[in-house]
């Protein structure tokens, strides 16, 4: 049972609430609650929650959370770039602009961060993925959804899991444990931790596996290469993004190692299902017509796959002198027609967009919404927050449409911004005038004609 949070007219405590301070950053949370308003999103989530709480009130218990102050909350983490649910709950606390957000008065407790633990623990992933659905709804209705032409990436987060904490998984040895017996057999000296590590960044042979070594603490984070090339434990997080208006209509967080081709065929259909759904259109329409990636989810039989159910592939083939005579007659058709659809001008600029939205929609998700290295563990968990992160993305996108202005960041520069850019105006205006009065003054100046 949980009680619907609805905002009360305040009583007077020292000053009238009215007379409390305002910012730019108030005026961009009042204008995200009308947004969210407008689309129902309150009694949508609402509704969603009902099978996870008992709704009768005669049985007695606390009330839960609202659920649309629990979303509120994770928008919150995005748009500050807050990390942890323990930061959010601190920052939702000490922020008047935020507390009207959530409408919450000056004199109530908001949730505490073991509340949103508990939530997120009890909630399953497809409450998640259809509040992300509510979010790719308001979308259509602004006309921000297409889903015709897609762009798939994949890029790096980091684990919260450390190297020096893996085990190997049949016999259970610590890493470091293992690495200082091979030191003390060469000879080296373990009482120097400097000489045991390096040695075991020159040994011959290293290698550290994920079919061999395992984090206890995170078993589902996988060694990999981040994208500054050094190696950690990580997930990849993915996004199919409609090249056509930047909305990211899919994301997921895969496994460190897995490669970028597994399943790209099933993947597009999932989206495109999803995406038929959002329309209100038939599960069998053939709603996607182009799908864009880069030459890492190149694979023939992927390529002949997607041709087969109508859908051109936009991904250059890694492979630049492939003998097609050892391909077969299906095979090979499937790859010049991916060709010709690379080389053509429609082609490169679906890639060039691709390139563009999908890595801003890397950039707002993991590094302006705070979760290039997450807090939570395990896949689970991490993917439920990853959800709510990338809608929050496609909110940021609606609110650009609505009132020009996407974050409370945005919001506090944007008179800044407007005076500045008026400024340059005016300066290049009296710049280009300069320049084209100073020119025959020089040439008729006493000293030039002098020197001619």
């Amino acid at each position: 049972m949980f009680r619907r949070k609805e905002p009360e007219a305040q009583g007077s405590l020292w000053l009238p609430t009215e007379k409390l301070p305002r910012t730019a950053a108030t005026s961009f949370y009042q204008r995200l609650d009308r947004a969210l308003a407008a689309s129902g999103f309150g009694d949508a989530v609402r509704e969603l929650f009902e099978p996870y709480y008992e709704m009768d009130r005669s049985r007695g218990g606390r009330p839960g959370i609202d659920p649309e102050v629990y979303f509120k909350m994770q928008m919150v983490g995005f748009f500050e770039g807050i990390p942890s649910e323990r930061g959010i709950a601190a920052r939702c606390a000490d922020s008047l602009s935020i507390r009207q957000f959530l409408h919450y008065e000056l004199h109530e407790s908001t949730p505490d961060h073991s509340s949103l633990t508990v939530i997120r623990q009890r909630l399953g992933s497809e409450v998640y993925e259809k509040v992300f659905a509510l979010v790719l709804q308001a979308l259509r209705k602004h006309k921000l959804l297409r889903g015709r032409k897609l762009g798939i990436d994949a890029s790096g987060m980091e684990a919260n899991a450390s190297m020096r904490s893996l085990e190997h998984r049949l016999t259970g040895e610590d890493y470091q444990d293992y690495v200082t017996g091979l030191a003390e057999s060469a000879g080296v000296d373990t009482s120097d931790p400097a000489a045991v590590r390096r040695f075991d960044r020159n040994r011959k042979g290293r290698k550290t596996s994920n079919d061999t070594w395992q984090n206890p603490h995170d078993p589902d984070a996988k060694i990999g290469r981040t994208k500054r090339g050094s190696t950690r434990m990580i997930y990849k997080p993915e996004h199919v993004v409609d090249l056509e208006t930047g909305a990211i209509v899919d994301a997921d967080v895969r496994p460190g190692d897995e490669h970028d081709t597994a399943d790209l065929t099933e993947k597009v259909l999932e989206v495109e299902a999803r995406i038929n759904e959002v329309m209100e259109a038939d599960k069998d329409t053939e709603h996607v017509e182009l799908v864009a990636a880069d030459q890492g989810y190149f694979k023939l039989e992927e390529v002949y796959l997607l041709r087969g159910v109508g859908i051109e592939a936009a991904i250059s083939d890694p492979q630049r002198r492939r003998r097609t005579d050892r391909l077969s007659e299906e095979d090979r058709e499937a790859l010049e027609a991916t060709q010709a659809v690379v080389t053509s001008e429609s082609g490169r600029a679906w890639m060039r967009k691709r390139s563009e939205f999908v890595e801003r929609g890397f950039h707002h998700v993991l590094d302006c919404g705070g979760v290039r290295r997450t807090t939570l563990r395990g896949r689970e968990n991490i993917r439920k927050l990853y959800l709510i992160r990338s809608a929050c993305a496609n909110l940021s996108l609606l609110m650009r449409h609505l009132v020009d202005v996407g974050t409370p960041r945005q919001a506090l520069a944007g008179p800044h911004g407007l005076v500045s850019a008026l400024v340059r105006a005016i300066l290049g205006i009296f710049s280009l005038l300069g320049t084209r009065w100073a020119r025959p003054a020089t040439q008729n100046h006493p000293t030039a004609l002098a020197a001619a």
